[in-house]
């Protein structure tokens, strides 16, 4: 490939692809948080209409595979990245436009709006998949092995940064709201995400290179995707992912609920409930870090080691959770909520590092097939983990009179998942002849 003689990326380049991902951030945050909200409250429409659009921006992600082989054939990762970027900014601006037609009075311009809203975010979704997939794919092609859990940490750091500064920024700048403010303020923000990219990534592959498509690619993308399906490493990842992420994101739509029917929260405090656990979330990220920065190393043995263990001991703390709506009201539910969110970002950033050195494990050239068909593979966990958590609340509340007992038993579920999650990881990693170290045990690396 064109960046196979390039050195390994230092610091500074992690950062630039950083800047990448904080500008993704930025515009997914608007178009799934910010027109979600306008859509229920100022439009008073269905809470169904938002989100069966964020379900569509998450299935048209099942492309995320043939995105990644493009960039696999074509050799650079750079104008997959900027593609994507470019598209996720047109299908933001465009998506608030839509819902600024949909406000009019017409039923004709609402189901125009509509069309367009929706077309938009599948537009968002192809956006995310092409910069997201190729930009890990990038990661994972020029980051040393030692420094692939602190970059990963970086990388998501900034993502996270991206969208805490443009939720607060964009929140002033749409006050008083209007919709042609709505749609100026998505645009400048995308405009401005692209720009940003296309700086950071300037000349990171070096000079583009005229070279036929690697021999690697007959069949075409059916054929090396089944290929990589094969690879019994590949596809144990890619149900780990799967298993582990709706596990994840089923918990987020359970947790201020049963804070506020078990613990009779205010919605204010539930809210802060949340960034509590988004805040356990990035120390556990960074935890992750700072054990691989006192080593001086991390080895893979190492992050395979905080993924099996991140997730044991997220399954420890749902029980935990669970076991806190039988104890009243002066349980100690912040303190388990932190240390919910220190555990599955632990368990997080590993597999995400680990995902890196992954990528390259198996036959040469396909580390965006790879990463796609495990992106895949978490976009649909997120779609379906919405529908677990908030199903299984539902029949809960059907079998069990006592709220603390229908929530306890959505816990122990999801417990279950994530235990079921650490023995998938343990057996993606024996298979692949490496042993998971004790996350105590591995601060000095391999």
């Amino acid at each position: 490939m064109a960046n196979a003689a390039l050195a390994p990326l230092g610091w500074l380049g992690i950062l630039r692809l950083g800047v990448v991902q904080a500008g993704l951030g930025a515009v997914v945050v608007l178009t799934t948080s910010t027109l979600n909200r306008v859509m229920i409250v100022e439009l008073a429409l269905p809470a169904i209409i938002p989100g069966a659009l964020v379900a569509v921006h998450y299935a048209v992600q099942v492309l995320r595979p043939r995105l990644g082989f493009g960039s696999d054939i074509g050799g650079r990762r750079t104008p997959w990245i900027m593609g994507g970027m470019a598209a996720l900014g047109v299908g933001a601006t465009a998506a608030a436009a839509g819902v600024g037609v949909m406000a009019t009075g017409t039923d004709g311009l609402r189901l125009a709006g509509f069309a367009l809203t929706l077309l938009s975010f599948l537009l968002v979704g192809v956006g995310v998949g092409a910069a997201g997939t190729s930009l890990l794919a990038l990661l994972a092609a020029r980051v040393d092995a030692r420094k692939r859990a602190p970059a990963a940490t970086v990388v998501w750091l900034m993502m996270l940064l991206g969208i805490a500064v443009t939720a607060t920024v964009a929140g002033q700048l749409l006050h008083p709201f209007s919709q042609d403010r709505l749609v100026l303020v998505v645009g400048v923000v995308s405009v401005l995400a692209v720009g940003a990219a296309g700086l950071a990534i300037w000349g990171m592959e070096g000079e583009p290179e005229a070279q036929p498509a690697p021999a690697h690619v007959a069949g075409g993308f059916r054929a090396a995707l089944l290929e990589v399906w094969r690879e019994a490493q590949a596809r144990r990842f890619a149900i780990f992912v799967f298993v582990s992420m709706m596990a994840y994101s089923a918990q987020e739509l359970v947790i201020e609920p049963f804070a506020g029917a078990v613990f009779g929260f205010s919605p204010g405090q539930s809210t802060g409930l949340t960034g509590l656990h988004h805040a356990g979330v990035l120390g556990g990220m960074v935890l992750v870090a700072v054990a691989g920065f006192a080593g001086g190393s991390f080895s893979q043995g190492a992050m395979r080691g905080w993924t099996v263990g991140g997730c044991a001991a997220s399954a420890v703390a749902a029980l935990g959770l669970a076991a806190m709506g039988m104890m009243g009201p002066d349980a100690p539910l912040r303190t388990m909520v932190v240390v919910l969110g220190v555990a599955n970002g632990a368990f997080a950033v590993a597999a995400i590092g680990s995902m890196m050195g992954l990528a390259s494990a198996g036959r040469g050239q396909r580390e965006g097939t790879r990463m796609g068909m495990w992106g895949a593979a978490q976009a649909l966990a997120f779609g379906a983990g919405g529908l677990v958590g908030t199903g299984l609340s539902d029949l809960a509340r059907l079998v069990f009179v006592d709220r603390a007992h229908a929530y306890g038993a959505v816990f122990v579920v999801e417990a279950a998942l994530f235990a079921v999650s650490a023995g998938l990881a343990m057996r993606v990693f024996v298979k692949a002849g490496v042993r998971p170290s004790a996350p105590g045990l591995v601060m000095g690396g391999a």
